[in-house]
Order: structure tokens, then sequence, then C-alpha cells
């Protein structure tokens, strides 16, 4: 049965789900809520502030083609909040190309970008359809920085570092541990993928406006290598994140290597238990709602060329909220207009920079952007 509303949310019982709702409310954009649970999907959405005043539905689906597909025919725009999305991603896309809609996710996993770029991305551009997987604040926000630097021509290496304060979500937590265990990580060197090495691990690296030092890693490899590997501008990307929290970060790579020692030798199903029963043992609770005085989030891009370079920081709040607001703008968009590219595809690519940075601080979510330009 064909859809009455536009834009299918595909995980809304979720921490960021349910904020995506949020905002496609504040859009004034009708959606259904969609997932596994209807009783889940009501008691959550019943919570949403002012959600009186929006227009939705609520369907149960299963995480099948042939389900996904006759949910979404008759809608034009999927936000995909489901994850790990290397593992239950798949089904979605494949869904959302036959009904014939454009495709957005909050993942950063870069295997799955990878795999949406090579598998997927001719199919969805044949149809005139956008992919946009990674549409969220670690990677877009981050991405924006990097533009606004390469509005400075002749710079072809960006240095980024993503840091922000709070706990991850159950989901999150789950996806870092599974592609920290089951997937490789890249950065781009000369415009080839170059994997890290197996036992990087912490780097004292300093955080922008603070004294104190901060520690990062390369947290999956990010979303960057795989949007600039075919750009003409840039040939070299690498990036590195960590949550302004020393203890926590100092816990990351014991959990990680303890992990991939327990799922060694098993089959995937079986790895995927483990990493299951490790996430939950790590963090079994949502976190609370963002407070935007506690849950800041920082973006830094060193920009670089043989003879220039520019620096963007990009201060904000609320990386969940970030998140949540850039899915429903760029689903509003699609509702307006086809997007500037088709295929795979950035969120900055298909939208532009300054108007997703437009929206970012429209909201109050980020501060202007810091730039600093060496020539």
């Amino acid at each position: 049965m064909a859809t009455k509303h536009p834009v299918i949310v595909y995980g809304a019982t979720g921490y960021t789900g349910k904020q995506v709702c949020e905002y496609l409310r504040e859009f004034n954009v009708p959606f259904i809520a969609a997932g596994r649970d209807r009783a889940r999907l009501e008691e959550t959405l019943a919570r949403v502030p002012g959600i009186e005043t929006a227009t939705y539905e609520i369907a149960e689906v299963g995480n099948d083609v042939a389900a996904l597909t006759e949910l979404f025919t008759g809608a034009q725009v999927v936000c995909n909040t489901v994850g790990p999305f290397a593992t239950l991603g798949h089904e979605v896309v494949e869904a959302a190309t036959a009904a014939g809609v454009h495709y957005l996710d909050t993942s950063g996993e870069q295997d799955w970008l990878i795999d949406c770029d090579e598998k997927y991305s001719a199919g969805m551009a044949d149809k005139g359809l956008l992919l946009a997987p990674g549409t969220a604040q670690m990677y877009t926000t981050g991405e924006i920085a990097a533009e606004i630097c390469l509005e400075n021509h002749g710079l072809d290496t960006l240095d980024i570092q993503v840091f922000w304060k709070g706990f991850p979500t159950v989901a999150s937590t789950l996806t870092i541990l599974v592609n920290a265990a089951l997937a490789k990580a890249y950065y781009l060197e000369q415009n080839q993928y170059v994997e890290w090495p197996a036992d990087q691990g912490l780097e004292t690296v300093t955080v922008p406006g603070q004294h104190e030092t901060g520690l990062a890693l390369p947290w999956g490899g990010t979303s960057h290598p795989v949007w600039y590997r075919r750009d003409p501008r840039v040939a070299n990307v690498r990036v590195l994140g960590g949550v302004q929290n020393k203890p926590l970060m100092l816990g990351v790579p014991q959990i990680v290597a303890g992990v991939v020692e327990q799922v060694a030798g098993l089959d995937e199903a079986a790895k995927l238990e483990v990493l299951a029963a490790t996430s939950a043992q790590v963090r079994s609770e949502m976190p609370p709602r963002e407070n935007t005085r506690i849950n800041t989030s920082t973006d830094s891009v060193y920009a670089s060329g043989p003879l220039g370079r520019a620096h963007c920081v990009i201060y904000g709040n609320c990386n969940y909220k970030q998140t949540a607001l850039l899915q429903a703008y760029c689903a509003y968009s699609l509702l307006q207009q086809a997007p500037r590219r088709t295929g795979f595809a950035s969120a900055c690519q298909a939208f532009g920079h300054r108007t997703l940075l437009g929206q970012l601080r429209a909201f109050g979510l980020v501060l202007e952007p810091v730039l600093t330009v060496h020539r």
C-alpha cells in the first residue's frame, strides 16, 4: 500500500530517530515513524515535545526488502537511523531503490559508506535518487568546516579532528564496537585508501579553544576520506575523533582489544552476538536528553597546500540534535527541489555546505565558524 506521508523515519524509537521526528515537526513535514515494535513507537512518539501539532502515522515493519519496499512506496525520502548500518542497512537501501525514494542515514561506518559508493550509487543515480549516508554531526559539521577551508584554492590536504562532550547512545556504542572489531579503517593518501595500522592507539592532540590536550582515535576512519576520494581539489584526508572525557577515552582501546580477542575465529553471527552483549555491558540505557551547557562539540579542520594554509573551527552544542536537524532539513529540502547530486553524495555535496551551516546557525546549534587563512 502506498504511504500518505512523504518522509519515513526508520528507527523512530531510537535516541536519534525520535529527535528527527521533532525537527520534521519544526519544518511542518508529515512523516511516518517506522520500526519493529508498534507499542514502542507509540510510547516514544507520545513523549516528543509538541507532537500533538505534528502530522504523522506509525508503522510497524520488519527489516526485510519486501516489507520496507511496500512501506516506502509513495514516499519521497527515508531517514534511516537503524544501525549498525553495515549489518542492517543493505535491505533499507535496496528497498529505497526499488520504491524510488531518496535515502539519508546517520552512519559513520566507513565500510558501509564504501559499500554505498561502490554497490548502490549507480542504481540510485539511474533513478535520479540521492544516496547520502553519514548525514550527521560527527561527519557533516566537520565537512562544512573542511568546505569553508577549501573555498581558498590550492589546498589539497585535510587534517580533521572532531570532539564532543557526552556519551554515545546504545545504538552508537554497538556500532562503534562492530566497526572496530569487524571492519578496517582507512585514510586518504594521494587519492588512494591507506589502512590505518591495526594497533593504532590513542593520540594526544590539541583541542582548539582550550589549554588541556585531548585524546583521539581514527574512529573507524570516518566518512570524510570516502567523500573526498574523487574530489579533484583534495588528495589527502586524515581524521581523528574523540570524546572530551579522558577516563572514557582511555578505556576505549581496552574494550576494543577485548572484543577483538573474543570474536577471533567465530562466524559472523556469533561475532555479532558477542559484540551486542559487550555493547550492553558498556551502555545499556539511553543517555539523558542533551543539555546545551554540557553537550558541546568542536569540529576543527586544518587545510594545507604547497603555498597556503587555512584553519576552520566550528564550535557547537548537542551533537545528536545537530544530526537530527541535518536529517530533517535535508528531507525537507528534497521535498522542494532536486539535490545538487544524485547517487552517492555527502550532505554538503547534495545541499551545499553554506546552506547546511545556515540551518545549524538558525536553530542555535553552532557558532559562526572561526576561520584563519595564511597565504
